[in-house]
């Protein structure tokens, strides 16, 4: 790995939304760019967001849908945009997410000819079935999203069971599975940070802690959570249950606990972004509740086993690939008595659950750094397998269309910036207006001075007149071209 890449990371979300995507890029963009390349993030704008990191953010224009699908979905065909990623030489393009994310790569890889990679992360099907309510809609909506992503050189998914997934939906084409990785550091946050933590939580008593961290959504296995702790007080067993995250269906999961009679065991906290302080929750923690079959990877296992916290998920989900019972993790079935009879034998075995989380650190812990270090020599694999003169770029029904729209955002691009160069340097810029008099008088014999600046002079207004005119004769023409464009593909 000689050569430092130039990788583009694009992804739908992006701090300040924090979810398990947005978090991934977030540390792929960090690791590149301290240890192995240089990165830029290309995501939508969202207001009054100013982006300081250490590595090179493009924002474009996005509309509010978070009250649809969690995040602010944007329109990434901006010329501007195109021109701007353009400009950074890259030499690959990573897409994070099938939708818009991967129109943008894809239309990014006309102007670069970068290869495009794609990493399938969630089960991108549940969240089109919650924001579409039409079936019609939602199939085509799908068959558009698997057709972006047969487009790509490269497909990854997180886990054996996101590629089976992938193929459920009707994906034919090949992938590798690259594991995420979590960025906390091996090992228990402090004993003062916990103390510090039960202080603020209101946690006086020696009852176990049960944790859950993530989306507040319902199908993250919430449902099963709330009912199997309503079994467990009806015993008579005595718990404490921490909800870290914030989500759309936060307000009813709430209001669900509170039906279940779990009002004085059940914690909300909401968000939690200060990383040092989740490290806390999940060493407070004595076993982390996890009943998803939705998470295609679930990060957050990971970083509950970085911490040495133990995990109950359900058997057979992606989240549970590489758990054996009993040792490194707890496997249960997909319901709530289930989930109450791992509960109920974890807090009477606090030691076995201990061992658990021991087990989990030492087994299931992958660092950022070391699976950003592997993607990183894939990225080298793939930008070789396309340079090949063999090599066949795969082709969809869409690629007219994003190669249309691609030319057209480049040819506005550089219209754009002959007008703010020529248009605008002669009329809005009078220093260097008057720096070019000054070149005019210098290369002028004094004799010859007024025709001879008269002279230049006409001729670079006769110039400006021309490209003006060829300036607006070009963009009307574009215009239609992309009306066109749209009109037959999208």
């Amino acid at each position: 790995m000689d050569k430092k890449l130039n990788v583009c990371l694009l992804n739908d979300s992006f701090p300040p939304t924090i979810d398990g995507v947005a978090n991934t890029v977030f540390n792929y963009a960090s690791v590149i760019n301290k240890k192995l390349g240089n990165a830029v993030v290309a995501t939508p704008k969202y207001p009054d967001v100013v982006d300081n990191y250490d590595f090179e953010v493009v924002r474009y224009a996005s509309i509010d849908t978070t009250g649809i699908i969690g995040y602010r979905a944007g329109y990434p065909f901006m010329p501007s945009v195109i021109g701007e990623l353009e400009s950074k030489h890259i030499d690959i393009i990573h897409s994070h997410c099938p939708a818009i994310s991967t129109f943008l790569a894809r239309a990014l890889r006309e102007r670069t000819n970068a290869p495009v990679v794609f990493t399938y992360h969630t089960k991108f099907d549940i969240d089109l079935k919650k924001a579409l309510r039409s079936n019609l809609l939602q199939e085509g909506a799908i068959k558009i999203i698997i057709n972006n992503i047969e487009a790509c050189d490269d497909v990854w998914v997180v886990s054996e069971g996101a590629g089976e997934n992938l193929r459920s939906l009707g994906y034919k084409g090949d992938y590798i599975v690259m594991e995420n990785g979590v960025d906390f550091p091996k090992g228990r946050a402090s004993q003062s940070e916990v103390d510090e933590l039960n202080k603020k939580l209101g946690i006086e008593d020696d009852f176990p802690v049960f944790l859950f961290v993530g989306r507040l959504m319902w199908y993250k296995g919430l449902k099963i959570t709330l009912d199997a702790l309503k079994i467990i007080k009806e015993a008579g067993i005595g718990f404490h249950m921490v909800i870290v995250g914030d989500g759309s269906d936060a307000v009813e999961i709430e209001k669900y606990a509170c039906d279940n009679g779990l009002e004085d065991e059940c914690i909300f906290t909401g968000a939690v972004q200060d990383r040092e302080e989740l490290r806390a929750f999940y060493t407070r923690a004595d076993m982390f509740l996890f009943p998803s079959s939705y998470d295609t990877n679930g990060i957050v296992v990971r970083e509950a086993a970085a911490c040495g916290l133990g995990s109950v998920l359900i058997k057979g989900s992606c989240a549970a690939e590489g758990i054996d019972h009993r040792h490194n993790g707890y496997l249960i079935e997909e319901n709530a008595e289930s989930m109450a009879e791992a509960i109920e034998e974890l807090a009477d075995n606090l030691a076995l659950a201990k061992q658990i989380g021991e087990n989990a650190m030492n087994e299931l812990y992958i660092s950022w750094e070391d699976s950003i270090t592997k993607a990183y020599e894939r990225y080298q694999y793939v930008i070789e397998k396309c340079s090949k003169a063999d090599y066949v770029r795969k082709t969809t029904i869409t690629d007219d269309a994003l190669n249309g729209i691609s030319g057209i955002c480049d040819a506005l691009n550089k219209a754009e910036k002959f007008r703010e160069n020529v248009t605008g340097g002669f009329f809005s810029k009078p220093k260097e207006l008057f720096e070019r008099r000054a070149e005019l008088i210098a290369e002028t014999p004094i004799a010859d001075f007024k025709n001879g600046l008269t002279e230049k002079k006409n001729v670079i207004k006769n110039e400006v007149r021309e490209k003006r005119s060829e300036f607006r004769e070009k963009r009307h023409e574009i215009s239609g071209q992309l009306w066109h464009y749209l009109d037959r593909y999208l």
